[in-house]
């Protein structure tokens, strides 16, 4: 597989971009730095894998993502300068942007704060404007597809299933959306999407923003993707109580199952969220389209049927079918016990076996079928550490207990649960995949899962090289997986950045430019701004093997009262009077010892500078300005003079 990636590196495309190195993966392509020697400048090259390049639908997404960004020009969508789909390659080249995508941010911070998600949401709202005024409908809006740039600019990636006018739309497989968690209702049971469909991916996108956790998480993606259609969300304030009324409210609207109850453009979201940044306690107009559905579906559900009739011939036809009915079994009971020797008389009573322990053979499963007694029973299979995989663990009827068949005409029902054994999993191929993915993934499976950092030249650092055991093994719960992870090159030093005083966010960036990772973040209270980094693990300008770790400490703002772990509130960052502090009795002196002068010299001191010593300091001066030196205890912990506040920021 390593081949397959390295041998692009070095060569030059149509005389013009000179590939340097891989910087990014993905399930269709591989992303290499590349330097275009006409212009000069720095690129990014969209390279189709080779196993899939002769698949038709990924050649015809490529062709769409090149013709949906070639209709748009804007800041906040990544630009592509050129393409080329031949038959032995198939590439993309576009704007080189310096940044991490949004999702590796989100994992970083959990639960961004509100003027990062208004931030990033108006940005992304704003190129989806711009594209929806074109006709183009994204259709894969997702954090994967958003890059974060070191300057705080967010830019929209992948318009490769975007829908074009006039244009033939890319089939929506598996392969194309990539993930289920942001799909919108109607793409699920497959109606017509439009603008409306990328506002409710973005709504999502808020909703984990804002709570750290995706409204929607299921074992299979089918799963997942049918919560989408038939799950109502948990609120995302009920999520995470912090957040304002007012942005609750626009995700929620965001997240209509309707369309026609969302927001009806990325205009009209873009308004709401520009007055929640003016105002954040703003409390938004009920939506009328959910509301009038509601009162409808609410009338719909109180409305009568029928109309009551008045007559009485529907009445008097109903007593006298149920006379008729009465009769008819009353009669058959009566022939039957008469003349037919009364089948009553024909039921026998059983004793029911005990299943239980036996194997569920192909045998057994034939005696069920040929007795006149029982039914085929009902099986349920399920996993078990304790029972032999095929042997019957519970039934129903429970042994010894009797019941009353009619041989050939009322059996009995058995139904029985049947060990599959303990449960396995059959290990798949993570290779090529963001580790802290694969570990979740392999967490929800049951696994034990271990990460191991080790060099690499070519595989990406954070993604998976191998696992262990490997692909296809066949694992029970529990059981161990390692994980082997690119951190790079471990023969090159980098120099350490100063972080002092730089945000979170902008050192998150620096650390990955700088080929750094982050270690623990740790927040204390200081009158700096929250969020501002202040001290950090290892000095500025020291060697260390790249990819080493730096740990920070933060300022949680100045009335910070956390743990060190939880993120800074809005009260965390206000000033607080300050606090005068009783400064304590200073002990007594001790008395000097006496010494006796055994040298016969004359002890006078004799003060030639003729200036008055009753307050002379180091300096010569006399003190006279009559200024009080008492310490002011602040409530961050700093002592400062009193001077000190009124220059104090």
């Amino acid at each position: 597989m390593m081949d397959i990636y390295e041998k692009y590196v070095g060569l030059v495309f149509d005389n013009r971009y000179r590939v340097e190195r891989i910087v990014g993966i993905g399930g269709m392509a591989v992303v290499f730095k590349a330097t275009d020697l006409l212009m000069r400048r720095t690129v990014a090259i969209k390279i189709l894998k080779d196993e899939i390049s002769a698949d038709e639908q990924a050649v015809q997404r490529f062709k769409h993502e090149y013709q949906a960004v070639a209709m748009l020009a804007h800041q906040n969508i990544v630009e592509i300068h050129d393409a080329s789909v031949r038959h032995n390659i198939k590439y993309i080249v576009m704007e080189y942007v310096e940044g991490i995508t949004l999702k590796n941010y989100m994992q970083h911070r959990e639960v961004l704060n509100l003027r990062e998600i208004i931030s990033y949401t108006t940005q992304i709202l704003r190129a989806l404007d711009h594209a929806h005024k074109k006709g183009i409908v994204h259709r894969d809006i997702k954090p994967q597809n958003i890059m974060l740039l070191k300057n705080g600019v967010i830019k929209v990636m992948d318009f490769g299933i975007a829908k074009i006018p006039n244009a033939e739309t890319v089939t929506m497989t598996d392969k194309a959306i990539g993930t289920v968690y942001y799909i919108s209702p109607e793409q699920v049971s497959g109606s017509p999407t439009d603008a409306r469909s990328d506002l409710y991916a973005l709504g999502v996108m808020m909703y984990e923003m804002a709570t750290g956790s995706l409204p929607f998480s299921a074992e299979t993606p089918v799963s997942t993707a049918l919560m989408h259609v038939n799950e109502t969300a948990t609120s995302a304030k009920e999520v995470n109580p912090a957040i304002p009324a007012g942005l609750e409210q626009i995700i929620s609207r965001a997240m209509e199952k309707d369309p026609d109850a969302r927001y009806q453009s990325a205009e009209e979201m873009l308004n709401h969220l520009l007055k929640l940044r003016e105002n954040p306690k703003i409390i938004f107009k009920e939506n009328k389209v959910s509301k009038k559905k509601q009162q409808k579906n609410t009338a719909s559900a109180a409305k009568p049927k029928h109309k009551s009739s008045h007559s009485m011939f529907p009445i008097i036809m109903g007593v006298t079918l149920a006379f008729l009915v009465v009769a008819g079994v009353s009669g058959y009971f009566v022939l039957d016990r008469l003349f037919l020797n009364s089948s009553m008389n024909a039921y026998e009573e059983v004793r029911i076996p005990d299943f239980v322990g036996s194997a569920y053979t192909e045998e057994l499963a034939q005696w069920f079928d040929h007795s006149e007694y029982y039914t085929p029973p009902v099986i349920t299979y399920v996993y078990s550490e304790t029972v032999e995989k095929g042997k019957i663990m519970e039934q129903e009827p429970l042994a010894e207990e009797k019941r009353k068949v009619l041989p050939g005409k009322q059996e009995c029902e058995m139904q029985l649960t049947v060990s599959q054994g303990p449960r396995t999993i059959e290990l798949a191929d993570y290779s090529v995949r963001d580790y802290r993915e694969v570990e979740s993934e392999l967490r929800r499976l049951g696994l034990t899962v271990k990460v191991e950092n080790v060099a690499s030249e070519v595989y990406t650092v954070g993604y998976v090289i191998r696992t262990e055991p490997e692909a296809g093994t066949v694992l029970r719960e529990d059981e161990l997986v390692t994980i082997y992870v690119s951190n790079g090159s471990d023969t090159v030093n980098v120099s350490v950045p100063d972080f002092k005083e730089l945000s979170e966010a902008r050192a998150l960036i620096t650390l990955m430019e700088n080929d750094l990772t982050v270690g623990e973040v740790t927040y204390v209270k200081n009158w700096r701004t929250a969020g501002t980094v202040f001290e950090q693990s290892i000095d500025p300008w020291q060697q260390v093997p790249k990819y080493s770790e730096i740990s920070f400490t933060v300022s949680g703002g100045p009335s910070y009262a956390g743990d060190g772990k939880s993120i800074p509130t809005e009260e965390d960052m206000k000033w607080k009077p300050a606090e005068t502090v009783t400064p304590e009795p200073e002990p007594e002196p001790e008395p000097e010892p006496s010494w006796e002068d055994t040298s016969g010299m004359d002890d006078t001191w004799q003060d030639n500078s003729g200036s008055d010593d009753n307050w002379l300091d180091d300096s010569g001066s006399d003190d006279t300005s009559g200024g009080d030196d008492t310490a002011i205890e602040e409530d961050d912990g700093f002592v400062w003079d009193n001077w000190w506040d009124w220059i104090r920021p």
